[in-house]
């Protein structure tokens, strides 16, 4: 009978070591096209290469959006949660909806990815920034631990060196057979941008060249315009200011590679690299000069789409344009690793793309920002609406991802913009966004900027 009892449980331990260990980086206002491998011709990320060249690319990966200025706080509890922010209350994922409404049941109950992977047998830790996160969610990891202080890790020259010393230590850990899943949230190369001079001089900041859509200023008042993250420079936007910008969020982008390439270094000499699925995203992105922005408070691709690629055992390698939600990292993990697939959440597997038995998982994508933005991806093109002001944007998804040429007033486009204003509606509809697309008394377009002592430099 003993003996029967310790066959099971040696059965049991060694399908659990079989599974594949999770190691999930996470980093904040992190643009998609912000890494040498996926296009980049300036910055400096060769530990993410590596895994970008081995692992499978999903090139419209996008954040849903926010209904916060600080987008990090929706994306990460929507990631975390599965479901649009639309679905909970204040910040925070009420998961079972009306029944948590009513206080019958906490914050972080369930589903979500933490829960769903130690069902799954897996061994969960999380560390990162604490400002701006899904507290309630991170709570439920086995192992939560957070930053001593965000700013200061942001000012150390070293962007992510605590968290990767913490990991480092954590993969050389015993942890009783079972397989661990590991959430790492960076709060790097989010502002203030300091990295050391090592990495700073790897880059020679006059021959950093501007985004595509560079523009000194935004056309046009889009609702956010004097929001924190767009008073960091004066507008107008100098090439040279952007391009200081840029030196900066590059250099902290390679400091944070390298202290992810020791993380990767740790799990190759433990033995455990080839039995670990590695995934890389970020938040959101960030504009950076795109538009004549900063800041991620807007739908263009710049602020919305972010990085997302996939390595490990049983991960083909290639990409896809496939588009897919953060939100949809969590299921697909889950689906990857042989868990449960929650079916009450609003994420969805794009396993089936990554095994090449579809093209795509979803169809249509919605992208929505507190009261003033909405959009809408279909049909090959992309629409936003900016309500207060009743001005729309078109642009060919395809052909103009850095959407540079404005349709919407081409005559050939109005019975294209009315499709996608109804299926804007739609999936309004179906997410429960109750905001009127037209405004009956309109704001004015105009922009002028502020000059204020509280403009530039403030970071």
């Amino acid at each position: 009978m003993k003996a029967t009892i310790a066959l099971i449980c040696l059965s049991i331990t060694s399908l659990a070591a079989a599974k594949p260990n999770v190691l999930f980086l996470f980093a904040d206002d992190m643009r998609a096209d912000s890494i040498a491998a996926l296009g980049n011709p300036v910055v400096k990320t060769p530990n993410l290469d590596a895994v970008v060249n081995r692992g499978f690319v999903f090139r419209n990966a996008f954040c849903f959006g926010g209904n916060s200025p600080a987008v990090c706080t929706p994306s990460r509890n929507m990631l975390l949660s599965g479901n649009a922010y639309f679905r909970y209350q204040d910040y925070v994922p009420q998961n079972a909806g009306k029944k948590a409404r009513a206080g019958m049941l906490a914050p972080g109950a369930g589903p979500n990815f933490p829960l769903s992977m130690q069902a799954a047998g897996y061994v969960t830790f999380h560390h990162g920034k604490k400002g701006n996160t899904a507290l309630e969610i991170q709570a439920r990891f086995q192992t939560n631990k957070y930053l001593a202080n965000d700013k200061a890790d942001r000012v150390d020259g070293e962007p992510g060196r605590q968290i990767a010393d913490e990991a480092v230590e954590f993969v050389k850990a015993d942890h009783g057979g079972k397989p661990f899943f590991m959430y790492l949230a960076f709060g790097n190369p989010h502002d203030p941008r300091v990295a050391a001079q090592k990495y700073l001089d790897l880059y020679k900041r006059d021959e950093i060249p501007l985004p595509k859509n560079y523009l000194p200023q935004h056309p046009f008042d889009n609702g956010e315009m004097t929001i924190r993250d767009e008073k960091l420079s004066p507008w107008p936007r100098t090439e040279a200011e952007i391009r200081k910008t840029l030196h900066e969020y590059y250099a902290t982008i390679t400091g944070l590679d390298h202290h992810i390439g020791r993380i990767i270094a740790a799990l190759k000499e433990s033995g455990q690299l080839d039995n670990t699925i590695i995934v890389f995203s970020a938040d959101q992105g960030i504009a950076v000069g795109s538009h004549g922005l900063l800041g991620k408070q807007n739908l263009y691709n710049a602020g919305m789409n972010s990085p997302l690629f996939i390595a490990g055992p049983g991960i083909t390698n290639g990409g896809s344009d496939a588009p897919v939600y953060l939100f949809d990292i969590y299921p697909t993990i889950c689906d990857l690793v042989g868990g449960e697939v929650p079916r009450t959440i609003d994420g969805i597997s794009f396993k089936p793309v990554i095994d090449g038995k579809a093209a795509r998982t979803r169809d249509e994508m919605f992208l929505s920002y507190m009261k003033v933005q909405r959009a809408v991806i279909a049909d090959g093109y992309k629409l936003i609406r900016y309500p207060q002001i009743n001005r729309t944007q078109l642009f060919d998804f395809a052909a103009d991802k850095d959407e540079i040429k404005d349709l919407a007033n081409d005559p050939a486009q109005k019975q294209r913009i009315a499709t996608l204003m109804m299926k804007l509606e739609k999936w309004q509809k179906h997410y429960g966004d109750e905001l009127p697309l037209t405004s009956e008394n309109p704001l004015p377009a105009e922009w002028v900027p502020p000059v204020s002592k509280d403009v530039g430099g403030k970071k």
